[in-house]
């Protein structure tokens, strides 16, 4: 009988593998709690990716925050799509543009509130303009390695206690 300590522990012995993080989602919310303003700069998109980059990744600059999909998802963010709640913290959202508004919004959650260059408290939409007009938006996370297994693991092959109740 195969004991218990083994239970999801790929067949061969050893810990269940799991991919190494390139990006620390509580130092990037650590960095943005910490220079968030009470009121918009119009500064959305480097404020949002200085926290981003401070969790340890690079991402490639664009000038509008409507752009930074393509970067997030070369450094492994993915798309959630428009998913509107269930947010989770380092979840980053993207929100196209609007009248007056033609570089689009970014921030991020931070567990509580969406940040950018300052506390949203109404919302990943940032001001009234949007709330208004509702543009669509894309949520982007980075995926957590404690509950991805490495690539290559035969999962068909892992050893399972036997049970007295089994046939």
């Amino acid at each position: 009988m195969t004991p218990a300590s083994k239970l999801g522990q790929p067949s061969g012995g050893g810990g269940v593998a799991r991919a190494s993080s390139g990006w620390n989602k509580d130092k990037a919310v650590d960095y943005l709690n910490s220079h968030a303003n009470n009121n918009s700069l119009g500064r959305c998109a480097e404020y949002t990716r200085r926290a981003i980059e401070a969790g340890g990744v690079k991402l490639t600059h664009h000038t509008s925050a409507k752009d930074y999909g393509s970067s997030l998802l070369a450094v492994g963010f993915e798309s959630l799509g428009h998913k509107a709640g269930g947010y989770r913290k380092g979840d980053v959202g993207i929100v196209q543009p609007i009248k007056g508004h033609p570089h689009g919004h970014m921030a991020m959650y931070n567990g509580v509130i969406w940040i950018s260059d300052f506390r949203q408290f109404h919302g990943l939409y940032p001001g009234p303009g949007y709330r208004a007009a509702k543009p669509m938006f894309t949520i982007y996370r980075y995926p957590d390695p404690d509950s991805r297994p490495l690539d290559g693991i035969k999962w068909d092959a892992v050893s399972l206690p036997a049970s007295s109740n089994m046939a």
